[in-house]
């Protein structure tokens, strides 16, 4: 039995991170940090902004996936915005580490409407390596595996495309990630050779009379092109404007779409910002039986830091 939920474990996360040359976005995008979905949103704020997150899946199984990510981006002109992504993800015997590079240029089409477009690209590379010095074949003699052989290892190099619309307190993003595709297949025959995925982030910010507070709903579509499977996230957030920054607290609900809509997951997600500290936490519930696996669920934790904002004389920018 362990050999097999081993087995489902490294499946899973070959299918959804190595083969999309791009590590899932959990719900980071949700914790103030939507430059890891669009590079489009690279120096949409005139800050330095750095953020720092760890995610720990599935705590309950061994060997489970963990990953940690650190993200920067900064605005270096009145409408050009650059950005960083390093991450290291390792589950179990399999490991992959990549880094994203972007820019974007963000236009102003009407300061009166506050109407803005964002283009953006990233370049993306990913290594990925199954080590085999671990494996036990359970007769004790030795790491033998012939559906893998000896420790194997694999890079690979995409782009990415992504824009984004804003429209008073509306705003909408399409994204197109891995748009080349895979020319060599290292582990096996089976391996897709389309790796396009394709993203739709879309809400709106709803303000209270006296603008202390905000409220957002908002939807994340993601596509996959080699096999027609999707997942949609609706989600849910509130936020507490003060002096010095502000706090929120939200709800996020991702679903299988080819089950019907059936909830794959509900994440409570909190979070505050003061001056120029920020924290971000939450908390996914498998709530499908399918792919539970008897984990209890996945933490996640933002750390972020804002620094040397107005360096530029603009007057927009966006939490979103």
């Amino acid at each position: 039995m362990k050999k097999y939920i081993y087995i489902a474990l490294f499946a899973f996360t070959l299918m959804a991170n190595s083969q999309e040359l791009k590590l899932s976005p959990y719900s980071q995008y949700l914790v103030e940090n939507t430059f890891v979905i669009s590079p489009a949103y690279a120096g949409i704020d005139d800050v330095h902004k750095l953020r720092l997150s760890g995610v720990a899946q599935w705590i309950g199984i061994k060997d489970a996936p963990l990953t940690q990510q650190l993200s920067y981006d900064t605005r270096i002109s009145e409408n050009a915005g650059v950005g960083v992504i390093l991450y290291n993800d390792r589950n179990g015997n399999t490991k992959q580490m990549g880094a994203q590079l972007s820019y974007a240029y963000h236009i102003v089409i009407s300061e009166r409407n506050d109407e803005y477009l964002s283009f953006g690209l990233s370049y993306k590379f990913n290594h990925f390596k199954i080590d085999t010095g671990n494996f036990d074949d359970g007769t004790g003699t030795g790491h033998n595996d012939p559906s893998v052989g000896a420790s194997q290892s694999t890079a690979n190099h995409n782009f990415e495309v992504g824009g984004l619309y804003r429209v008073k307190n509306y705003f909408i993003g399409l994204n197109a990630s891995n748009l080349l595709n895979k020319t060599t297949k290292i582990f096996a025959n089976t391996e897709p050779v389309k790796l396009r995925t394709y993203y739709l982030y879309t809400g709106y910010t709803f303000l209270s009379d006296n603008d202390e507070y905000e409220y957002e709903p908002s939807l994340f579509f993601k596509y996959f092109e080699a096999d027609g499977r999707s997942v949609s996230d609706i989600n849910f957030k509130a936020r507490k404007l003060t002096d010095d920054g502000y706090y929120w607290a939200g709800i996020n609900s991702r679903f299988l779409n080819d089950q019907s809509f059936k909830p794959l997951s509900i994440s409570p997600l909190l979070g505050l910002k003061k001056d120029k500290m920020y924290l971000g936490l939450g908390y996914q519930f498998n709530i499908n039986e399918s792919v539970e696996l008897g984990s209890y669920g996945t933490p996640l934790i933002v750390l972020g830091y804002d620094f040397d904002a107005g360096r530029f004389n603009t007057s927009w920018s966006s939490r979103k």
